[in-house]
């Protein structure tokens, strides 16, 4: 591996949040949701793809930045693959912008965009987006080809410490019926990262919509401690990076408001 792969993107330069030397996150505007990045010797993922379009085209074209900071060596130029934590309008509208991706998503996603993109089109435009953004990502929304039941091992390249080693895992229901977390282990020193989408959230309390399932949410955030354990960096779908304290904090207050143990 390169001295600069080793090193990995110039995240602050960017305008991105170093997690680890290959792991960086964006908090993107108005709904303030994160977008993760995950750098390989081989392959780059993009986790979560914005509210529309445009967000995507913005993520996708700063991806495509921080990969051709690499150096000449480096074997990755674009987002190879994208992880969908959850079928909600501000993670998953911006998808249609990451051309030739591999899209994985928690098993029953798939069924959800196929008979709610008009849905999808009408809680967008409900939260403020364009209404003309909306319908031009609800048209060509992308289905995840990849539909992730257990857990799914992602390899993007590395070998052995090398590069950060990928983890799907579908952890929900919970913030909706279909929830997928990301866990990223880098080795060396670095610490693990969990991607939780909203089953966690920093800047404000946890949304429960109609599509939650509030019974099954603390057990969810069990199933994340289990992943990430004491050390983690927790990454909220909404807010600033978190540990485990604050996870399990949450947990606790979400069986208390949903009456569950």
């Amino acid at each position: 591996m390169t001295d600069t792969m080793a090193a990995g993107p110039a995240w602050e330069a960017a305008g991105w949040e170093r997690l680890t030397a290959r792991v960086g996150r964006l908090r993107l505007p108005v709904w303030d949701c994160t977008a993760g990045l995950v750098v390989g010797a081989g392959a780059a993922l993009m986790v979560e793809a914005g509210a529309s379009l445009r967000e995507g085209a913005r993520l996708r074209t700063e991806a495509c930045g921080l990969l051709g900071g690499l150096g000449p060596q480096g074997a990755v130029r674009r987002v190879t693959h994208l992880a969908l934590t959850h079928p909600h309008f501000d993670h998953v509208l911006g998808a249609a912008a990451f051309a030739g991706a591999e899209v994985y998503a928690a098993v029953g996603v798939d069924t959800v965009f196929a008979a709610g993109a008009e849905a999808l089109r009408a809680d967008a435009v409900a939260h403020g987006l364009d209404p003309a953004a909306a319908a031009e990502a609800a048209d060509v929304l992308v289905r995840p080809r990849h539909l992730v039941s257990g857990e799914w091992t992602l390899d993007l390249g590395g070998d052995g410490d090398d590069g950060p080693r990928v983890l799907l895992a579908n952890v929900g229901p919970g913030h909706t019926g279909h929830d997928l977390a990301v866990l990223v282990s880098g080795g060396g020193t670095d610490p693990e990262v969990v991607f939780c989408g909203d089953l966690v959230e920093e800047s404000g309390e946890p949304q429960a919509g109609p599509d939650a399932v509030p019974g099954r949410w603390p057990a969810a955030l069990d199933r994340l401690l289990d992943l990430g354990g004491e050390d983690a960096l927790y990454v909220p779908g909404h807010g600033a990076v978190v540990d485990a304290a604050f996870v399990r904090a949450q947990r606790d207050a979400l069986a208390r408001r949903f009456g569950v143990t």
